[in-house]
């Protein structure tokens, strides 16, 4: 029998994957196309899980960089620029690769930890069982797992077949285009990078414009064909039985803008979309008995800001190590339904954000006063700083001990001074394991019951005031403060009783 099936090589399915293999399970990942995708879809990283990444290993070999990631100095809510550079405590990250490198780096990484990939899979029918899920292909072949989790985007089918509903809404007022363009050198601004629009002015790169009439984003990437994108809310309905082709796009940029701007193809293959409405939507589940649901399959919201991966990913690192440790027999009876009571608030938050910025967004005089308001607010600290925690998920706290200041939050970038010298938190966190950073080994005898498993790491800590750390797999804090009798409590409910050895590691 199969530990765990994973249904959907994304992005989110190979990070689930890989976090299984890091905690010792090996899942077999299904994937019902043949080959990787090679539309081009997301393009990049925004937020917290920049810093998760590094602290996997993989934001090296996403980047190339050997330095830690930095935070952003600037970024954009709403089609309103955000100056970051006014924070003290900057928590807004960005790492701009498109989604098919980080799919090929993480299906890489999953094959170095010997996860069982299968392409060409695709899951046509699904049984649960009270100890296992029992799943039909379309190639007839059946497969038996002790757990399912769908990673199979907005359209799930693992969903569908759960049982699970998907409530929401659908906007379908708005269309949106976008390809991968080329334009001539005399409409680039060489100082900005943005486009230079007779008539209108400079688009600035990287973020969106917007006016009365609709939106317009302008991305130059290094290195690969830049994407044009508009957003209109026409009168009438808009068909999609049609091909879009780059005439299509020219007219909507002139609508938009009030200006002409002269597109030609991008070379090789390229993005050539009409998306017509947009779907938010939460599962009214996560979990149906043995089948889970992370990513899009769970949550569905407008792309605006680009929230999606840093939510869909960081639901991933969350469940990984809670189902792995509910399969190797470790786990407290309701680890495994804190997924959904810790994830499910921050995709609600999620799709508070988009929705916001999609009003700010929108047409008309009205929303024009609504910005005009909006902007004065923006030139306050607080609320850039609010913002920003928000976007990047800075802000989330999951359920924890309202008397311990980091418990529940995620772990600061803090550095162990021991004996093999200076260590940075995320060269401590590659290998997925909790963590005891007890810097005088005070805590040590009050941990002893679990060292089969956590890690104890002692020496000196620099970038905290807290006397000792608690850090789950996931780089969540679940204790700082206490004594060794909270201390033995925390361990208790995040990774089960004090039984060492007999064979539980």
């Amino acid at each position: 029998m199969i530990d765990v099936l994973v249904v959907g090589a994304g992005p989110n399915g190979l990070m689930l994957a890989c976090e299984l293999a890091l905690a010792g399970i090996r899942p077999v990942v299904l994937e019902r196309h043949p080959t990787p995708g090679g539309e081009p879809r997301a393009n990049g990283l925004v937020g917290q899980v920049v810093r998760l990444l590094d602290r996997r290993g993989l934001y090296a070999r996403l980047s190339g960089e050997s330095t830690p990631p930095s935070p952003q100095p600037a970024f954009t809510f709403g089609a309103f620029p955000l100056d970051l550079t006014m924070l003290a405590d900057n928590p807004h990250y960005v790492l701009g690769v498109p989604q098919a490198q980080l799919e090929a780096t993480l299906a890489a990484r999953a094959a170095e930890l010997g996860v069982d990939l299968r392409r060409g899979r695709e899951v046509v029918d699904l049984r649960q069982h009270p100890d296992a899920v029992e799943v039909r292909l379309a190639d007839g072949t059946q497969l038996t797992a002790r757990f399912l989790v769908g990673a199979d985007g907005g359209h799930s089918t693992v969903r569908r077949l759960a049982g699970i509903d998907f409530p929401g809404v659908t906007d379908d007022r708005s269309v949106s285009r976008a390809a991968t363009v080329t334009v001539p050198a005399s409409f680039l601004d060489p100082v900005t990078g943005g486009l230079r629009v007779p008539g209108h002015g400079v688009v600035p790169p990287f973020q969106h414009t917007r006016t009365p009439r609709g939106l317009i984003a302008w991305g130059p990437f290094p290195g690969r064909p830049a994407i044009l994108s508009t957003t209109e809310w026409p009168d009438a309905p808009v068909s999609d039985a049609t091909p879009m082709d780059l005439a299509e796009l020219r007219a909507s940029v002139a609508r938009v803008l009030g200006a002409d701007l002269p597109l030609g193809p991008a070379d090789g293959p390229g993005l050539l979309r009409r998306l017509t409405g947009r779907n938010t939507r939460i599962a009214a589940r996560y979990r149906a008995d043995r089948v889970l649901l992370v990513g899009d399959a769970a949550h569905v919201h407008p792309a605006i800001g680009g929230p999606g991966l840093n939510l869909g990913l960081q639901d991933a690192v969350n469940l990984g190590w809670k189902l792995a440790a509910t399969v190797r027999g470790w786990a407290p009876p309701d680890l495994l339904d804190t997924y959904e009571t810790e994830r499910r608030p921050v995709a609600e938050r999620v799709v508070m954000s988009t929705q916001a910025q999609s009003a700010l967004t929108g047409p008309g005089d009205d929303i024009t006063g609504l910005r005009e308001l909006f902007a004065e607010l923006l030139r306050m600290p607080e609320v850039t700083g609010h913002i920003a925690a928000l976007m990047s998920g800075a802000d989330v706290r999951y359920p924890a001990d309202p008397a311990d200041p980091l418990a529940g939050r995620c772990a600061p970038d803090v550095v162990v001074h021991g004996d093999r010298g200076p260590t940075r938190l995320a060269e401590l966190t590659r290998a997925a394991r909790p963590l005891l950073l007890d810097p005088t080994g005070a805590y040590a005898e009050a941990a002893a019951p679990w060292r089969d498993r956590i890690d104890v790491v002692t020496g000196p800590l620099e970038g905290t005031t807290a006397t000792a750390l608690l850090v789950r797999p996931d780089c969540f804090v679940a204790w700082s403060a206490g004594d060794a009798g909270t201390l033995r409590a925390a361990l208790t409910r995040h990774f089960g009783p004090p039984s060492a050895g007999e064979g539980r590691g």
